[in-house]
């Protein structure tokens, strides 16, 4: 499948029609989904009618934006007016917004194409994709692995080219875990750049809706059409959005680039060392210095989030108790009845389990011990980050400590699943953007990715370094035979 600038001379040099692109977007779908299971729903009619309508405009002689008549997968936990949201949970299976959120309003007067909604890790809580309620996502390099979490369903979209980009939303690594494992460019922008309007939340203070391309102009050009400030949400930043395509330069000549020494060492893959160490040797030949940069407390950020996190959560989905909307269990005899059994049988074994350890470390006598505790521990993982960009402009490290592992691996073993957002999580405590980029294979042929951090609301350093390392390598070209 082409690019976004590729398919956009296309479309308005009359060489193929939006509804042409949008056939063989949903004739790819059908022919893949029964190996693959990214998509929740194909939303086939929608796309179609989306399609006609900028068939239309490019005919009436309209001037058309880059994502227009592009089409697009959207996570399935972002609310899409009149089309199934159900964050891959039984508690929603039947839910229908009633409204788009601020993401999906924006694709829709970008004139993006929605071919479907993309399957996850039920509230987006898992690193695998294995805890939606209705089906397991594999990866498209390798159907026995996952494709990585929460936003599974995207990545695996993106890189078999069921579509050109995808929005997911990442908490602790849910893009840019999925991007390093599918082998694809993901990106968390600096918290606050995009609305969470209409994101079912999972942890407010951390979670981050953000863009999956095949390349990182594509990120830049989908970023472009969500990042903006939005009244209807109350942590959304009011600055200057810039065009993210402009930082697209192939030269990081006088850029300071810091190599985080906490991520490397133990339960790192020998082979991930080996092709981020390549890419870092990669950055320094384009003209950038490299610098070992010491984030000390980096390694706490597992610790603190898995207490920050499922708090949020706790709080966040007590409004699911078959009262206002979602399940409701019909033949119970008391409200206290209808409560208890409607949670029991709608949530997921992963999200019992946060909304307890949430539940717990918010209780009376425990919130100071735990809540209180791990938000300082939250400060001073971002004091780190605030001393190392006063000596560099970007900070790399791996995205995942290994490469895609497979299904069933890890469900057992729920702590060795956490253990996989070790990289990623701090970004996401210190709001920072950040961005997976595909640095190489593993023996097995399997994607690894180089993550790029930047400093608040720094995403034009990000961009720049991504693309710099991406134009001097190939590992981007390459796709999946599924």
């Amino acid at each position: 499948m082409a690019s976004i600038r590729e398919l956009h001379h296309q479309l308005i040099n009359k060489e193929r029609s939006a509804v042409e692109v949008a056939q063989e977007a949903i004739a790819r779908i059908q022919t893949l989904e029964p190996k693959l299971h990214s998509f929740l729903q194909v939303t086939a009619e929608v796309a179609l009618q989306q399609a006609q309508q900028v068939d239309a405009r490019i005919a009436a002689g309209e001037e058309l934006g880059l994502l227009a008549g592009i089409p697009v997968g959207i996570k399935d936990n972002i609310c899409t007016k009149g089309v199934l949201t159900t964050c891959a949970s039984r508690i929603l299976e039947n839910f229908v917004p009633p409204y788009d959120a601020t993401v999906s309003q924006k694709l829709i007067d970008a004139g993006a194409v929605m071919v479907g909604k993309t399957n996850l890790d039920e509230f987006a809580m898992g690193g695998s994709t294995e805890t939606s309620a209705f089906q397991l996502t594999a990866n498209p390099w390798d159907l026995e692995r996952v494709p990585g979490g929460s936003s599974g369903g995207s990545a695996a979209a993106v890189a078999a080219e069921e579509c050109v980009v995808s929005l997911g939303s990442d908490t602790g690594g849910s893009i840019r875990q999925p991007a390093s494992f599918c082998g694809i460019v993901g990106m968390k922008p600096t918290y606050g750049l995009v609305s969470r309007y209409g994101l079912v939340a999972f942890a407010s203070s951390l979670d981050q809706i953000g863009p999956f391309a095949r390349s990182v102009e594509d990120a830049a050009v989908l970023l472009n059409a969500i990042a903006g400030y939005d009244p209807m949400d109350s942590t959304s930043l009011k600055v200057e959005i810039p065009d993210y395509t402009q930082f697209l330069v192939p030269d990081l000549n006088g850029k300071k680039v810091g190599v985080i020494t906490e991520t490397f060492g133990e339960g790192l893959d020998s082979e991930v060392e080996k092709a981020v160490r390549q890419a870092i040797q990669q950055l320094k030949d384009l003209g950038a210095e490299i610098q070992e940069i010491s984030c000390p407390r980096f390694r706490y950020g597992i610790a603190a989030y898995y207490i920050i996190a499922p708090s949020e959560a706790s709080a966040n989905l007590a409004r699911y108790d078959g009262v206002k909307y979602g399940k409701r269990i019909e033949d119970a005899e008391n409200l206290m009845e209808m409560y208890t059994r409607t949670r029991a049988e709608g949530f997921g074994a992963e999200v019992k389990r946060r909304i307890m350890i949430g539940t717990y470390a918010l209780s009376a006598g425990y919130y100071d011990a735990y809540y209180l505790k791990a938000q300082k521990v939250r400060t001073l993982i971002k004091q780190d980050f605030e001393a190392a960009f006063g000596k560099v402009d970007v900070l790399v490290c791996p995205t995942a400590p290994t490469p895609a592992f497979k299904a069933g691996d890890k469900s057992a073993d729920p702590l060795s699943m956490y253990l996989i957002d070790l990289m990623t999580i701090p970004v996401n405590l210190a709001g920072l953007p950040g961005m997976s980029v595909p640095c190489g294979f593993s023996s097995e042929g399997l994607p690894i990715g180089l993550q790029i951090i930047g400093n608040v609301l720094r995403e034009d350093q990000v961009f720049q370094a991504a693309y710099a390392y991406e134009q001097a390598t190939d590992w981007h070209t390459r796709s999946p035979h599924v």
